[in-house]
């Protein structure tokens, strides 16, 4: 049995993943820290707590006499930091808060796990480590800056963030390194392109257009809408972590990309005409409207929902135009390529939220309905 610490458990890509591992490693335990700010929910993790095989710790990842009470009770073979503030957004208006976790949580983390997992010295004074461990560090495409019109980020392009955000990302992932450099530490990191998929926090694009159209409210878009992302369905993102965490080499970057390109703008029609089709063709899904408008039938109608909802917004500070990531070496080396293509991940990911407003309504209440005025209110 091999057992894993995950941190950021509650969040989007953490939760997805911890249902991941204990689908798909049914011998395995799996412990999950979260410190359940506004992100975190513990309702995404209902059914995947039951102390044995998923355990759960609410907790700060800088908290350093809770990390070492994890690794002395459980014993972790794998760390999969996940945990950091993540939203470009927030840490252009609080960049101090993602510095601190993200940097500062990370380092304590690789602390607690050297002091955990050293087992003595070499002959040339390095530590030896337990064998079978590794911390890994999941980050973010985000760290490379900004493409032009063509080519890809690859794992040797020079690191140059552009906002407090992928800036703090960039730290956390040089300081995993410098623990392999100075205490030949085993790590791994993984560098991924944008997610979607269910359990996505209504702060990001697609949950939040989601959530804007069945409330009939205007669907903000940065700038002109042509900065461009490369997406990734969440599951072939965790399947890709967990292929590096269990055979990746020691030492080693690998980026994680779901060559899906698209603009923002395309992103938000898409989702339009999506939810328009899937209502059109199952006239009971819009029981989740909120905009209730009769149809002249005795139904809800949907006539309003195009593209006149999108409302184009004073641009980010600092918005980088267009990432796209080269997943050859993660390919070539442990044969990883993504399973879902866009048009299908996208029908799943809407799918799914139309049928879970339960989730949505509860973690889209109190923080985020001041955040939400203050990042789009009056633009």
């Amino acid at each position: 049995m091999k057992t894993y610490l995950v941190t950021g458990a509650a969040g989007f890509i953490g939760s997805n993943y911890v249902k991941f591992l204990l689908r798909e490693h049914e011998a395995d335990r799996v412990v999950m820290l979260d410190l359940l700010t506004y992100a975190g929910n513990l309702g995404t993790l209902e059914g995947d707590i039951d102390g044995q095989r998923g355990i759960f710790i609410r907790g700060d990842i800088g908290d350093r006499e809770l990390a070492d009470r994890i690794f002395r009770d459980y014993a972790p073979d794998y760390v999969v930091n996940f945990a950091a503030e993540s939203h470009v957004d927030r840490s252009i208006d609080n960049p101090q808060l993602f510095l601190a976790t993200n940097i500062l949580g990370t380092q304590n983390l690789l602390d607690a796990a050297r002091r955990a997992w050293v087992t003595g010295t070499d002959a040339s004074g390095y530590p030896t480590w337990r064998p079978g461990v590794r911390f890994h560090q999941v980050s973010t495409d985000e760290v490379y800056g900004a493409l032009g019109d063509e080519g890809y980020f690859t794992e040797t392009t020079p690191l140059a963030p552009h906002s407090p955000y992928s800036a703090s990302k960039a730290g956390a992932d040089l300081i995993t390194l410098a623990y392999r450099d100075t205490y030949r530490m085993p790590v791994s990191i993984t560098r991924c392109s944008n997610n979607y998929g269910p359990y996505h926090f209504p702060e990001k694009l697609i949950p939040l257009i989601i959530k804007n159209i069945l409330e009939g409210r205007p669907l903000p878009v940065y700038g002109d809408g042509s900065n461009v992302r490369d997406w990734l369905y969440v599951e072939d993102h965790c399947r890709a972590i967990d292929l590096v965490v269990r055979k990746g080499r020691d030492g080693e970057v690998y980026n994680v990309g779901g060559h899906n390109e698209r603009r923002n703008i395309d992103i938000v029609r898409t989702v339009i005409a999506t939810i328009r089709r899937l209502m059109t063709e199952e006239p009971g899904l819009r029981s989740v409207l909120k905009r209730r408008e009769p149809d002249g039938r005795g139904g809800i109608s949907i006539d309003w929902m195009t593209d006149e909802l999108i409302t184009f917004v004073r641009d980010r500070l600092g918005h980088d135009r267009r990432y796209a990531i080269d997943p050859s070496k993660i390919h070539a080396e442990l044969g990883w390529l993504p399973t879902t293509t866009f048009e299908d991940g996208i029908v799943r990911t809407i799918r799914w939220y139309l049928t879970h407003q339960d989730w949505v309504e509860q973690v889209a209440s109190g923080d985020y309905q001041q955040y939400y005025e203050r990042m789009y209110g009056g633009r």
